[in-house]
Formats: structure tokens, C-alpha cells, sequence
């Protein structure tokens, strides 16, 4: 592929109580890619994300990142390590100002310069957000939640980027803005594992992109070929 691997889970399998969610599941992110994960709701998305940022345990199998087995690595050590989850429904710190929500991302990180220098990166790319600084993260509508939780995933200066769900319960052109923010986050340099309900946005701005059905991976290969596959057509893009 020439491209460095950045992120391998090999043959991972997750377990909640009696139910088995994610089964057997291989999957690899190059640095510099955008890599999509598709699949119906319940497919075990959200847990394969969970799993890498070390949220929840695999019960066999393993991840590694740039080399390293990180798979029983404590979560807080995960983001050190370079990655940043944004999570589904966004979680936002509601009863924080926007201000406040963007330093938390940076809790982990002592360079005050830089520091400073990113928040003023995410405040020009976001300028809603610079509009509503002072602002209750609580009253911001989803769209300018969804830009705050992105802002703060950017603030740890990621290496790689989860994103679960990004343009869940958006209005189409607000999914359009967020989608081509991703697209620019990813030509500066992070790379990005994206998990996605819509799936024909998920495979226009990724170069990669693995199905999931019940936990297992059905199929994978190039974004372009699988939105031209009859399967993948039927059963995710509405024909």
C-alpha cells in the first residue's frame, strides 16, 4: 500500500455480559487516510471505536497503534498516545462555556504556546464557535455542538481521529459543512477513522471503508468500489 500503518486491530472480539459484539474483527487505518466504517445501527460501530480509545476491554484479539499493543492500555493513556475520540451524540460539557469545553481537550497537554496556538486554529476554523465563546455549551444548537466536540478532540492534537456518528440528527446542509470540515482536518495531517449511519457521505470522503454486520466484517476494500457494490447499494444507500 506504501502508506505507514497507523492503527491494526487484529482479530478482536468484545464481549458485554453474555453478548458478543464484535467478532473476529480485522481492520487497518493508514496514516494520512480517512478510513469509514458502515453498517446498520446494533452492527458493533460504535464499540470498535470504544474499544480502540480503550473505553471498553477486548476479551481476546488486539490493537496496536504506530507498532505499540495498546490494547490494555487505561483510556486516559490513549489519548496521550495521539488518539481523540469524538463521541456519538457529541457530549459536550453542557453547563460549560464553549471556552471551557475547548481547554479540557488540552487538559493533557503542558505547552502553553501551543496550547494557545491551537485554540486560536480551532476558534479561525470554527467561527461560530469564536462567536459564542463565553457561551453555555448547553444552548449551543447540534451543529455548533458537534464543531465544539470536533474543536475539542483537535485541542489533544491528535494523531488519529474517531469519529462516531458525526452527522447524526443534523439538518443536510449543516452534514455537508461537517463533512468537508473532516475532509480539511484530514488534508492537514490526522488521520481519521470515521463511523457513520450515512453511509454515502462516509464512502464520498474516505479512500478506504470496512462494512459491519453484527459484529463481523462483511466486506472492505476501496470507498469508491464498495458504493458501486450492488450489496452495499441495496442495503446502505437506498438502492
Amino acid at each position: 500500500m506504501g502508506v505507514a500503518t497507523l492503527l491494526n486491530l487484529e482479530d478482536l472480539n468484545v464481549h458485554y455480559g453474555a453478548i458478543w459484539a464484535l467478532k473476529g474483527v480485522n481492520l487497518t487505518v493508514g496514516e494520512g487516510e480517512i478510513v469509514s466504517l458502515i453498517g446498520a445501527n446494533g452492527a458493533g460501530k460504535s464499540t470498535t471505536l470504544r474499544a480502540i480509545s480503550g473505553v471498553v476491554k477486548a476479551s481476546s484479539g488486539g490493537i496496536s497503534f504506530q507498532g505499540e499493543d495498546i490494547t490494555k492500555v487505561p483510556a486516559h493513556d490513549i489519548v496521550k498516545k495521539g488518539i481523540a475520540q469524538v463521541p456519538e451524540g457529541r457530549r459536550v460539557f453542557a453547563n460549560l462555556s464553549v471556552l471551557e469545553n475547548l481547554e479540557l481537550g488540552a487538559y493533557i497537554r503542558r505547552d502553553t504556546r501551543g496550547i494557545k496556538r491551537d485554540l486560536d486554529d480551532v476558534l479561525d476554523r470554527f467561527p461560530r464557535l469564536k462567536e459564542r465563546i463565553g457561551q453555555v455549551a448547553g444552548t449551543l444548537s447540534g451543529g455548533e455542538q458537534q464543531m465544539l466536540a470536533i474543536g475539542r478532540a483537535l485541542m489533544t492534537r491528535p494523531k488519529l481521529m474517531l469519529l462516531d456518528e458525526p452527522s447524526m440528527g443534523l439538518a443536510p446542509l449543516l452534514v455537508k459543512e461537517i463533512f468537508s470540515i473532516i475532509r480539511e482536518i484530514n488534508e492537514e495531517g490526522t488521520t481519521i477513522l470515521l463511523v457513520e449511519q450515512n453511509a454515502r457521505m462516509a464512502l464520498q470522503v474516505a479512500s478506504r471503508a470496512y462494512v459491519l454486520e453484527t459484529g463481523r466484517i462483511v466486506l472492505d476494500g476501496l470507498a469508491k468500489e464498495l458504493a458501486m457494490n450492488e450489496d452495499v447499494k441495496k442495503a446502505y444507500l437506498g438502492g
